[in-house]
């Protein structure tokens, strides 16, 4: 009998540390790498360990590596 392995899988999802983080930033409301609150972070950029989403700015999210998703089944629209 094998013994099953004691780590989770590596996900692609970066776990954040609340105690690092200001409480704006854990509410979504300032980006989670460099706390700009305007304009408003809309970048998911990880989590928290109770899996509360946390959010980046878009130059943040570009230096760390996040690439843009789209939940399977919803659509996305471009403006001019």
């Amino acid at each position: 009998m094998m013994c099953e392995p004691d780590t989770r899988p590596a996900t692609d999802t970066y776990v954040y540390d609340p105690s690092l983080l200001s409480w704006a930033q854990c509410m979504g409301d300032a980006c989670v790498v460099c706390h700009a609150k305007w304009p408003r972070p809309r970048r998911r950029l990880g989590e928290l360990p109770d899996g509360s989403r946390v959010f980046g700015c878009e130059e943040c999210a570009g230096i760390i590596g996040v690439e843009p998703r789209v939940p399977t089944g919803e659509r996305l629209f471009a403006a001019h």
